[in-house]
């Protein structure tokens, strides 16, 4: 998803369940380094792929996080939350919520339709 206009313009898929992590390891995607990728706690070991990353600050039960950890964290939240918008938009088409139960080889085909309407959807 490009920051400025919230188009989606890039999409990948794998076979059966796979994780989010795991899947952009795969895909190998181009990344510039000027380009901010911001990630959830799911994405720790992506600053070894891509330098500049962020995702959030984990705590544990023998170390909880500092106030200045907690803020860096909503920070990273409140710029998080328009990909997150645009998530809960693209499930609005039932076929993206629950379990795809038709043919596995046009699943990429239909998402990128509906991601197409989303990007029409921005324009009007």
């Amino acid at each position: 998803m490009q920051t400025g206009s919230r188009r989606l313009l890039v999409t990948t898929f794998g076979k059966g369940k796979i994780h989010d992590f795991a899947l952009f390891k795969k895909s190998r995607l181009p990344l510039q380094p000027e380009t901010c990728c911001l990630g959830d706690s799911g994405y720790k070991g992506i600053q070894k792929h891509h330098d500049n990353s962020c995702t959030p600050h984990k705590k544990s039960k023998h170390h909880p996080l500092s106030p200045e950890q907690k803020q860096a964290n909503r920070q990273l939240a409140s710029k998080r939350i328009v990909a997150e918008h645009v998530i809960r938009w693209l499930k609005r088409f039932r076929i993206l919520a629950g379990p795809y139960r038709n043919r596995r080889k046009r699943f990429a085909l239909r998402f990128n339709l509906i991601a197409a309407l989303y990007n029409i959807h921005l324009h009007l």
